[in-house]
């Protein structure tokens, strides 16, 4: 399983320097990548900032965790993604996802039938990253065109799949999918099986499964799941996630959190990638110094172990 850090936390700073640096040091410390998300209504958008960041942090692999695909057609989501490719290289891969219901609300975007609206998203994104061109009909998206340059290499699509029609959709058309608040039992049991058996229906190789959880080694177990569950616990009252939560058989984000000594860490790291996870992104959450350099020391070693 190989590891990367996810920036996320960051983003409300709203500042290319501070993710800049943090990928820096992501990258320096050995991690194979580093992936942010942008939030519909943040007004920082997390394509362009890892264009910034790309050139001035080299090698690492960039990903979007994930970009919501409602409010953007997929010509111009293409373009975006082509645009930053041609500056930082090969090294940008794309998560997008429907988001939620609630947050398309929010911008008087309608959320019916998404599935249907996933599909025929990749329908016109998926060509035109690979091939550079699209023609498709479709019921609510439609493209006819063909880029300026072809793509040299496709850039992989990462799509956020939790249910089993949009973990179908996934499997048979993207590169695999972008994981948060997923256990490993619901990985195990529900998001790897569904996922690997569209894939190989569709003669596609095996999917990537990027997870990504809140990590902290610290011996103030109790207080940080507690500070977890305080400040996180709204993400437990989206559908999407509490049908994930409740497959765990957990009340919420604290209880999914890998939140303890080193060896606890460790062996939550090793049942994800027992689970079926490729990639696992932490996201730091270490609010003491101390827990911070225990982190991130851990997670390090990890990596190092190639577990």
């Amino acid at each position: 399983m190989r590891l990367g850090i996810n920036g996320t936390g960051l983003v409300q700073k709203a500042s290319i320097d501070a993710i800049a640096e943090d990928a820096a040091r992501a990258a320096a410390d050995g991690f194979t990548s580093y992936w942010l998300a942008e939030h519909p209504t943040g007004g920082f958008d997390a394509i362009s900032v890892l264009g910034f960041v790309g050139e001035r942090v080299p090698k690492i692999e960039l990903g979007t965790a994930i970009v919501p695909t409602f409010p953007r057609h997929p010509l111009a989501l293409a373009g975006h993604v082509l645009t930053v490719r041609s500056v930082i290289g090969n090294r940008l891969t794309l998560g997008i996802g429907l988001s939620h219901e609630s947050m398309m609300k929010e911008l008087g975007i309608g959320f019916d039938k998404p599935i249907r609206h996933l599909r025929e998203y990749l329908s016109i994104l998926i060509p035109l990253l690979t091939d550079g061109k699209v023609s498709f009909e479709g019921e609510v998206l439609s493209c006819h065109a063909q880029v300026f340059k072809a793509p040299d290499t496709p850039c992989p699509v990462l799509v956020a799949a939790l249910g089993p029609q949009a973990l179908r959709v996934t499997g048979a058309r993207a590169q695999g999918t972008t994981l948060a608040w997923v256990g490993p039992k619901t990985v195990r049991e529900h998001i790897a099986p569904i996922l690997r058996e569209a894939a190989k229906e569709a003669g596609r190789p095996d999917p990537r499964i990027v997870a990504t959880l809140p990590v902290c080694v610290t011996d103030e177990v109790d207080a940080m799941r507690g500070l977890v569950t305080k400040l996180l616990s709204h993400y437990g009252d989206l559908p999407s996630y509490r049908a994930m939560f409740d497959r765990e058989g957990v009340d919420g984000p604290g209880d999914v959190a890998l939140i303890g000594d080193e060896a606890f860490v460790r062996g939550k790291l090793s049942e994800l990638a027992d689970a079926g996870v490729t990639d696992f992104a932490a996201t730091e959450f270490t609010p003491a110094p101390a827990d911070r350099t225990r982190t991130r020391e851990l997670l390090m070693s990890f990596a190092d172990s190639g577990d």
